[in-house]
């Protein structure tokens, strides 16, 4: 599998994961609906997890345009090589999401709560903010990558030997994801993530959804641009610290 395989087939698994849990909490004639914030957010922090199992040992998984920017502001990732990863993300989402709408499109069509089916493919601010909204997604962003940052292998301190953890070792992501959601994703519902979030919301525009809302492009900017802010802060932070 070659690294922008590996993106396309990891933001597509993180999208039709986070995307579904979504989709079973939010439409009707689900089993899991109405089941709440807790189960979406460990929803999307098991699918960063599922994600990160399947793309990183080929591309170090990204899945994030705003990752792979950090990355490369760090020195860490090779700048010629972020245009490729950032279309396979968008390729990725946009599958991911399209898949989403095949498995669940009964209940789609069962819903009539036009924001609960935009809400399966995008982010929605709870109050509607420009400068808020831009601060609260780049936050989360920066708290995002400035921890992956610091993430490290296990070492047995005698001899400095790295102790492999196999896919035990994408854990921490999803804890990360996890708490993210939890404690600051109440504001926009926490994108932190340009792919993920406009990559669907590309699809819910182009989707023959019945009854759908307006796909709010007025500001899906903002979760397009503030985590790529975020992380780059998190990035110089992270360079000047060292």
């Amino acid at each position: 599998m070659t690294p922008f395989i590996a993106e396309i087939i990891g933001t597509a698994i993180l999208i039709l994961l986070g995307g579904g849990v979504v989709a079973n909490v939010a439409l009707n004639k689900t089993i899991g609906n109405s089941s709440g914030w807790i189960v979406i957010t460990t929803g999307w922090a098991l699918a960063v997890y599922v994600a990160v199992v399947v793309a990183g040992p080929h591309s170090g998984a990204h899945i994030n345009p705003a990752v792979t920017v950090a990355l490369a502001v760090a020195g860490k990732f090779p700048w010629a090589n972020v245009p490729l990863f950032v279309f396979a993300q968008f390729i990725g989402a946009m599958l991911g999401s399209l898949t989403v709408w095949l498995m669940y499109k009964s209940h789609f069509e069962a819903t009539e709560d036009a924001g609960a089916k935009k809400a399966v493919f995008c982010t929605s601010p709870a109050i509607r903010n420009t400068f808020t909204n831009f601060f609260s997604e780049a936050v989360g962003t920066f708290v995002l990558l400035f921890t992956i940052f610091y993430f490290t292998d296990a070492t047995i301190s005698e001899t400095e030997t790295v102790v492999g953890l196999g896919s035990l070792g994408a854990v921490p992501v999803a804890f990360l994801v996890w708490s993210i959601g939890l404690s600051l994703g109440g504001t926009t519902g926490y994108a932190i993530n340009p792919a993920r979030d406009l990559g669907p919301r590309i699809m819910h525009a182009i989707l023959p959804i019945k009854n759908k809302a307006k796909s709010d492009w007025s500001y899906a900017w903002i979760p397009v641009v503030a985590p790529l802010i975020g992380g780059t802060l998190a990035a110089l932070l992270m360079i000047a610290l060292s």
